[in-house]
Order: structure tokens, then C-alpha cells, then sequence
């Protein structure tokens, strides 16, 4: 069962670029500068509220009138990176795969379509004078796509158990530019063991997106809300990065009995997730 908080849980993990100041143009590169010396800065769980409480009017605002101006902010050797939020356009996006999700009749009590259509014309007159537009943060709910897992090492892994009244933390950070190499590296062995896959499709548009950022930003794997829907002792123990790292050694050295155990502890360990997923 999933753990019970006093947070807010959607059963979300988070992919996360952050870049340093030095990659932002002016005047944004001094709103930034000016933003990561705030004494409040938000976190992860301020972003979910103000997300959610959009949610709450009759009819919803699934996405925000006015883009955000708020970031998580990390220093890394004396370095300041920032990954803004931009709350808005990642609703857009968000709101177009809504449909792979639900079924119509689902959704449309979920969002009218009369508020999906209007979100969906606003989002494109925005889009033709911002075309080179990405977000920062990519989100994946009841799941850590094993695409993800490829960009990190395990020694990158960061394990922190909740106190009383905190919730517990899983994430892996590691420079672009071995998130970089990682991509390339897992790719050339898939393409050689397989035709095509999932796996591959993912892993290729995460390279491409990884592309659009500083060469010395960091990347950031976050297990955000899906800490509270794995069973109590699984995060202690979960060291999902190393299997995948594992299944494409043996795959490089043709393999395939190594690579299928490493998939299957992946199985395992996520099986109860997917569950969790289909019970609700």
C-alpha cells in the first residue's frame, strides 16, 4: 500500500535539467541570479499546490494564464544552475498527451472539452512566436521511463530516508556531459542487439532534448511522489540505474542471459507499481 503523508502525492518522478546563469540572456539571466539569492526559495511540493489548486474552479484552469517565474535552484562547485519551472508550458504539453491516458468520456468529466479546445488554440498562437520553446523538467507519472535510468551511474544515486514529518528522497544528479555520453554509448549497443524498440525511440528523444541545453548544466533524476507508492523498505534497495547499466554491459558483450536478469529484477522491483496503477 502506498505510504501515508501529510504531503501532496501526485505519483509523479521528474526528469530535470539545470542550467548554470552563464546560459541565460539578458534581462533573464539577472532575474535568475537575483531569484536563487531569495532566503524562500519554493520547493517541489509549493509547485504541486499551486498546480493543483488550479485545478479546484468550476470549470478548471488546466493551464496557468501567465508563465511562471519561479525555479529550483542547486549550486554544484561554486556554479549557480537554475531549472525553471515553466508551470505553462508544460501544461500545454501535458494537456496533449492527456488522451493517451484516459478514455473520452473520462477525460471530458476530468476537462470539458470546451476548456481543452481553447487551452489547445492558445497554446498554438503561442507556439508561432516561440518555436524553439522546451521545458526544463520532463514529468512521468506511476513510473521512472528506463530510458531515464540510462543518463545515471550508481554512485550518482542519493538515498535519504524521511524523518518524522518528512518524506523520504531517491534522485541521482550527473553533469550533461556524461548524461551525453551515456545516451550515445546505450544507443550504439541497442541498435547492434535490436531492430527497433520502445526503449530506443525513448532513448533517442531524450537525447535530443538533452541537446537544447549547456554543455555544463546537470541533470536530475527525481523520484519525486512515487516515493509514497513503493512499498516500505523498496527505496533502500532500489538501485534501478545500475540494472539498466548492467542489462546494456552484457547486451555489449553479447550477453543475453546476463541482459534478461537485469531487465528482470527491473520487472520485479516495479511490478508492484504497475499494480498500484491499474488498481486505481
Amino acid at each position: 500500500m502506498p505510504k501515508v503523508s501529510s504531503v501532496i502525492v501526485p505519483y509523479a518522478t521528474y526528469l530535470r535539467v539545470y542550467e548554470p546563469l552563464a546560459a541565460f540572456p539578458e534581462p533573464e539571466r539577472g532575474h535568475w541570479a537575483r531569484y536563487a539569492g531569495r532566503p524562500d526559495l519554493p520547493s517541489c511540493q509549493d509547485e504541486l499546490r499551486r498546480s493543483l489548486a488550479d485545478l479546484a474552479p468550476t470549470p478548471p484552469v488546466p493551464v496557468p494564464v501567465h508563465e511562471s517565474d519561479d525555479a529550483f535552484v542547486l549550486e554544484a562547485d561554486g556554479v549557480v544552475c537554475v531549472c525553471p519551472w515553466r508551470t505553462r508550458l508544460r501544461g500545454w504539453q501535458a494537456l496533449g498527451e492527456l488522451a493517451e491516458d484516459f478514455p473520452p468520456p473520462v477525460l471530458d468529466a476530468l476537462l470539458p472539452p470546451v476548456v481543452r479546445h481553447q487551452a489547445t488554440r492558445d497554446y498554438e498562437r503561442w507556439l508561432a512566436g516561440h518555436p524553439d520553446a522546451r521545458p526544463w523538467i520532463r514529468t512521468a507519472t506511476w513510473q521512472v521511463p528506463i530510458n531515464w535510468f540510462v543518463l545515471f551511474a550508481d554512485d550518482e544515486r542519493e538515498y535519504v530516508e524521511g524523518a518524522a514529518g518528512e518524506e523520504p528522497v531517491l534522485r541521482y544528479r550527473t553533469p550533461m556531459v556524461q548524461a551525453r555520453r551515456r545516451v550515445a554509448r546505450g544507443l550504439r549497443v541497442l541498435r547492434d542487439a535490436v531492430d527497433e524498440s520502445l526503449l530506443i525511440d525513448g532513448l533517442v528523444d531524450v537525447g535530443r532534448w538533452l541537446e537544447e541545453f549547456h554543455p555544463r548544466s546537470l541533470v536530475e533524476l527525481d523520484y519525486g511522489g512515487l516515493v509514497h507508492a513503493l512499498p516500505a523498505g523498496t527505496l533502500e534497495g532500489d538501485h534501478s540505474a545500475a540494472d539498466v547499466a548492467e542489462g546494456i554491459a552484457a547486451l555489449r558483450r553479447g550477453d543475453g542471459e546476463g541482459a534478461g536478469e537485469a531487465y528482470g529484477r527491473l520487472v520485479e522491483r516495479w511490478r508492484s507499481v504497475r499494480d498500484l496503477r491499474s488498481a486505481n
